[in-house]
């Protein structure tokens, strides 16, 4: 999923309102055995005053489309908020839901920084040598792809989306036959035809989005693991974080979609962003290693406008009330957003519905400016 830009001039428009009636959200409820604590936001000094509105500024804007909004700082859910709209399941409209805290939601492209986390894992396991392992040594049945430029491509360029390989993702809109994803979704063999397409560029010089790198990443892990995407994530990431209601979509071939399957509840996808707070720890147990969370929210090469790109995260600063505040972002399509924001030790959810809205780069980001780190600022 690619961001999409919208002019400053908009995002004025469409957030203006921080002073609206509502002063007083209330802390979340607990969930039981979910492993969240739960606090007020002036316990974590977030100012009510100025988050709160979003509340009835999101329930009376439908364009919006906004289904989840989620708060936790230093440790502590003190946001969460739900709303009606309409909504798709893997593409397919599902037509208006009521979301809760109980309701899975499209992730999209947010798994692909799941799937960089399980690369880390497999890693510091031995199960693969480096980043630097050449792609095709993987794959031996695709010995007919083998050429001097496709030997260069490794797995550092894949989780960089640099690959070199021709691919044309950001410049077709999705709901085209022709976009290089819906191709890979209907060929025979995905993996297959995500490698035999034509070098366009040196590997590592060029960022291109790539949903292909994504999936033939997922396919690596399974090669190496001898297990499906899925149940390694079940049973080294989920499992341990308390995710158990988890939908994960799979290929004809069994393996499951590494670049965009992923349903999660809301506060399950704020683990994540957790987890990626602490640097890979849980409840004192490390569950990916801290380097290479480090390095995955690191920028590693020029990525798209003005955001740097990470291993599969995309990276980005805002500028609030004269400070400049570094985030790192897992992001899909139709405004699914994990904001990761380590000098607040602050994490942000967004779902949504925007999937061919033009809005769905701009809404995010105006809440996270306008509301979630202007109540930091405020206090």
């Amino acid at each position: 999923m690619r961001i999409r830009s919208l002019a400053c001039l908009a995002i004025a428009v469409l957030l203006p309102r921080l002073a609206a009636a509502q002063t007083d959200c209330g802390p979340p409820p607990s969930a039981g055995g979910d492993r969240w604590p739960v606090g007020t936001l002036e316990s974590v000094d977030l100012d009510g005053a100025v988050l709160c509105p979003l509340v009835n500024r999101l329930a009376g804007w439908k364009d919006a489309d906004i289904h989840a909004v989620l708060v936790a700082r230093h440790g502590r859910l003190v946001f969460e908020h739900y709303f009606s709209g309409s909504d798709e399941r893997f593409g397919h409209p599902v037509g208006e839901v009521a979301f809760g805290r109980e309701t899975r939601h499209d992730e999209r492209s947010v798994t692909k920084s799941v799937t960089a986390l399980m690369v880390g894992i497999a890693i510091e396991r031995g199960w693969i040598k480096s980043v630097d392992e050449p792609v095709l040594s993987f794959f031996p049945e695709y010995a007919d792809l083998r050429s001097p430029e496709k030997e260069r491509i490794t797995l550092r360029h894949l989780l960089t989306m640099s690959s070199g390989l021709e691919w044309h993702e950001s410049d077709i809109p999705y709901f085209d036959d022709a976009n290089s994803e819906n191709r890979m979704d209907d060929a025979p063999d995905p993996y297959r035809f995500a490698l035999e397409q034509p070098v366009a560029a040196p590997p590592g010089r060029v960022y291109n989005y790539n949903s292909g790198s994504s999936e033939v990443l997922g396919a690596v892990l399974r090669k190496a693991t001898g297990k499906p995407l899925d149940e390694l994530a079940r049973t080294l990431l989920f499992e341990p974080l308390g995710i158990t209601d988890v939908e994960w979509r799979s290929y004809a071939q069994g393996n499951a979609s590494a670049a965009a399957g992923l349903r999660l509840r809301p506060r399950d996808l704020a683990k994540l962003g957790q987890l990626v707070l602490q640097k890979g720890a849980w409840h004192g147990t490390q569950l990916v290693p801290a380097a290479w969370v480090a390095a995955a929210t690191s920028p590693q090469i020029n990525g798209e406008g003005l955001f740097f790109y990470g291993y599969q995260f995309w990276l980005g600063r805002s500028f609030v009330a004269g400070r400049e505040i570094d985030w790192a972002a897992a992001v899909g399509l139709g405004g699914q957003r994990v904001y990761i924001v380590p000098a607040l030790d602050l994490v942000l959810v967004v779902n949504a519905g925007l999937y061919k809205s033009p809005l769905q780069g701009s809404v995010p980001l105006a809440i996270l400016d306008r509301y979630v780190l202007a109540a930091t600022v405020a206090r």
